[in-house]
């Protein structure tokens, strides 16, 4: 199951974890919506590898803002605390988790 990140945890959840992906997501996003249940399922299947985390852009606009965050659903892949890449807008679950794979090994 992925994790809330949040402005008050993301600091925490960076140092402790080698490998973290944030979904940057809001409640009223469509393809938000679409994605959730693919990004749960990568949690699941990734669990012990990357640490897989939901992060509410309405909720939480500094780390919106330090992202850069401007169009969602957008995923930030972080290794060792530096942005190794992101993806914008809804992939299927074999295209997300073939992505994170390729990025981390």
């Amino acid at each position: 199951m992925a994790i809330e990140i949040t402005n008050n945890n993301y600091e925490d959840i960076v140092k402790y974890n080698d490998v973290v992906l944030i979904d940057f997501w809001a409640t009223w996003c469509g393809p938000c919506q679409m994605l959730g249940p693919v990004v749960s399922q990568l949690a699941d299947e990734l669990d012990g590898t990357v640490v897989v985390g939901k992060c509410d852009v309405d909720e939480n606009e500094e780390l919106t803002i330090k992202f850069g965050v401007n169009t969602i659903p957008n995923l930030v892949l972080i290794k060792d605390g530096e942005v190794l890449d992101r993806s914008i807008g809804y992939k299927d679950f074999n295209t997300l988790k073939n992505w994170v794979l390729s990025k981390i090994n």
